[in-house]
């Protein structure tokens, strides 16, 4: 797999730091919203979604439209509380790999995301520990800081022509087959981490 790679872009949930989507979703079904799990899926968002991963709409202007979508009034900690319910801690074996890797390769971190789940991911592992995660890559690349997310070709061209980054010696990983190929419309190398597949198993 790495054989000519130089380069390794790293997805973010589900590869680094581990979410249960469901979560989420039982958490806006609790709220009111009974088709939530049509409106967010790992495969497809509908746009306000993808407005916030974008950075297109801010986070007060999210929760005013989820709470437009709920039968009951809810209070804004109570629709971020349920948005973050997904987010469930880093893989310890994950970390350990990336700092094998970081002398070795050039490593980036690419996540479509959103300012709330950076947030929390910030306050629960502490400053000290998020700057010492991202003290392991290059850089990280956020969809709602760039306005740009995967699987769009535009997100890879950036980091391609930013990094100066040949896409033959790229190597792509992300648990989301539709960002993969995604990737691989530029000559990047990818790899779909499948449910109970670990970058530690992968990657020496």
């Amino acid at each position: 797999m790495l054989q000519g790679v130089k380069n390794i872009i790293f997805d973010l949930g589900g590869v680094i730091y581990a979410i249960d989507y469901q979560k989420t979703i039982d958490a806006f079904v609790a709220l009111g919203i009974d088709d939530f799990e049509n409106q967010y899926a790992k495969a497809g968002q509908s746009d306000v979604f993808d407005a916030l991963e974008t950075g297109k709409i801010s986070k007060a202007t999210f929760v005013k439209r989820i709470q437009k979508l709920l039968t009951k009034e809810v209070t804004e900690d109570q629709v971020v509380s349920a948005w973050n319910a997904m987010l469930l801690q880093f893989m310890p074996d994950a970390l350990s790999c990336l700092e094998g890797l970081k002398d070795d390769y050039r490593i980036f971190l690419l996540s479509n995301t959103n300012e709330m789940h950076i947030a929390e991911i910030k306050a629960r592992v502490g400053k000290e520990a998020f700057d010492a995660f991202s003290a392991l890559f290059e850089r990280l690349y956020l969809s709602h800081e760039l306005g740009l997310r995967k699987p769009h070709a535009e997100v890879f061209e950036h980091i391609l022509q930013e990094k100066n980054l040949k896409p033959e010696e790229t190597l792509f990983i992300d648990d989301s087959i539709q960002h993969i190929e995604g990737a691989q419309s530029l000559g990047l190398k990818g790899h779909h981490l499948k449910d109970g597949e670990r970058i530690s198993q992968l990657l020496p």
